[in-house]
């Protein structure tokens, strides 16, 4: 392996944010939850925030647009682009793109999620990687862990209603 490959590798490691938890549903649960905008508004974002709308055109080159609403009212548009999409496998998107490979504005983040059975449960993985470190502590700061794990709490409640 080339240093350059070592040094590209070792930034996304350190530009990272994991969340990772074995949850009671099929991956079919969570990657529907992930997929269908009628579910992901249910769970996507810790309350008493909450989704006003989903658009996801969920496949390679596929455009994505959640808009977040704070208890306050304010709404937050996030748009990006699918990567990969495996079915009940896994999900890349990032919001280097708005869908269609036109560039974004400002590039943040690409976010990862693999689905992977345990038995009856699923070993759900969400990979967080940051164009920079200095995104990646913004994106701390803002709460990844305490938002993320939250809206992941929500997820979990959601998909055993799934099963």
């Amino acid at each position: 392996m080339t240093d350059a490959m070592n040094d590209s590798q070792t930034c996304a490691i350190n530009h990272e944010l994991v969340l990772e938890r074995l949850i009671d549903a099929p991956p079919s649960a969570i990657y529907r939850a992930w997929t269908e905008p009628e579910l992901l508004m249910q769970w996507f974002c810790p309350k008493p925030w909450s989704v006003a709308s989903a658009e996801l055109d969920v496949r390679p080159g596929g455009a994505q647009t959640i808009v977040m609403r704070s208890p306050e009212g304010q709404e937050f548009p996030n748009t990006g682009m699918y990567l990969e999409v495996v079915e009940n496998e896994r999900i890349v998107w990032t919001d280097a793109y708005i869908g269609d490979w036109q560039p974004s504005a400002k590039a943040f983040m690409t976010g990862i999620i693999t689905l992977t059975p345990e038995g009856e449960k699923t070993l759900y993985r969400a990979v967080v990687r940051h164009w920079s470190d200095e995104d990646k502590k913004s994106h701390e700061n803002m709460g990844f862990h305490e938002g993320w794990g939250k809206a992941t709490d929500q997820l979990e409640a959601l998909v055993a209603t799934l099963k």
